[in-house]
């Protein structure tokens, strides 16, 4: 039985479960997150919100060891229902099946945001072209986490474009990555830490210990994924540079080469500095963060003023770096079919 289960695994991390990432991407293309469907990652907040409230209560005083047991509680959770939801679905099909199949594109489907993400942002866009400042600021606090009542029209667009490139990395590729070496289960894995640093990873007088464990294992968890969203950035704007003038792919690996680490956050600025170089415009610079100003290097060359329509560029830009991280995939897929062909 063990090694069924173990076979099993392999399928679902392999081909089988390529398959339904795949199909959980294009999903993700046409519906995006429906505001009436349970998501997982709303469900994994008001996990967070109440565990967070219960070991504050519990272990009052000691804010890393709680923020610690926090971690370990939440990712556990996370894992482990749908762990049991694939081991029944595994058992009553005897082995991975339509409905297994079913389940991990659906999964799939509801751990990627490239969709939301752009649909989030062009709301901002739309409000700007609208020339309805107090609506555009409106929307873009929906979708950073920044004080944005004091932005200009240029401000509100540079944060909705930064928010677009960090987030390629955060909602698309790196959980993409995730579900394709670890299947399902890492795609879980990687919402629950990547939503706990939201929540609680802040460096603030509140969360500079209780969120030190989630924020370090982000970081960690972020590392392969930023750099790899970078790089295939770079590429996806030598690939749409071909057919606009919009993009330019040698700008952006020159900037990526020199600004991908012009940001406090270790991986932050790596999609941000592809962005930047490819549409020769500068992001990121001081911002208000809980009234406070906080001074953070500029990324990128102030070509020209920061425009609404760079927020579109910067959703197509994301969704051509999902696409090819995609094809990276099922290329290393394929590779790794033909290692084991050639060498059984």
């Amino acid at each position: 039985m063990a090694g069924e289960v173990k076979d099993g695994w392999r399928k679902e991390v392999g081909m089988f479960g390529l398959s339904a990432l795949t199909a959980g991407v294009v999903l993700d293309w046409i519906f995006g997150e429906p505001s009436w469907l349970p998501h997982p990652v709303v469900l994994m907040g008001k996990l967070i919100k109440g565990a967070e409230e219960y070991l504050r209560r519990r272990l009052s005083g000691r804010e890393l060891t709680a923020g610690i047991l926090l971690v370990c509680a939440v990712v556990f959770v996370s894992t482990a229902l749908p762990l049991a939801v694939l081991l029944a679905v595994f058992f009553l099909e005897k082995g991975p099946g339509p409905v297994m199949w079913c389940i991990l594109a659906f999964w799939s489907f509801q751990l990627l945001a490239a969709r939301g993400l752009c649909r989030e942002s062009g709301k901002v866009r739309k409000a700007l072209e609208n020339r309805d400042l107090e609506e555009a600021r409106k929307q873009v606090s929906m979708i950073v986490g920044r004080d944005t009542s004091v932005l200009d029209q240029a401000g509100i667009a540079r944060a909705a474009v930064e928010t677009v490139a960090e987030n390629t990395s955060d909602g698309i590729v790196a959980p993409l990555m995730y579900m394709a070496v670890f299947g399902i289960l890492g795609g879980f894995f990687y919402k629950a830490v990547n939503t706990m640093d939201s929540m609680v990873g802040y460096r603030n007088q509140r969360y500079l210990f209780f969120g030190r464990a989630a924020a370090k294992l982000d970081d960690f968890c972020n590392y392969l994924p930023a750099r790899a969203t970078g790089c295939l950035m770079v590429c996806a704007a030598w690939i749409l540079g071909c057919f606009s003038p919009d993009y330019n792919g040698r700008r952006a690996w020159a900037v990526y080469r020199r600004d991908k680490r012009s940001h406090p956050s270790p991986n932050s600025a790596h999609g941000e500095a592809a962005c930047a170089g490819a549409l020769n415009i500068r992001l990121a610079g001081p911002a208000w963060y809980f009234g406070k100003l906080c001074q953070k290097p500029y990324i990128g060359q102030d070509g020209r003023p920061v425009q609404a329509e760079d927020i579109r560029r910067a959703g197509k830009l994301a969704v051509a770096t999902e696409i090819l991280a995609l094809g990276c995939c099922w290329g290393a897929a394929w590779a790794w079919r033909g290692l084991n062909v050639l060498f059984p």
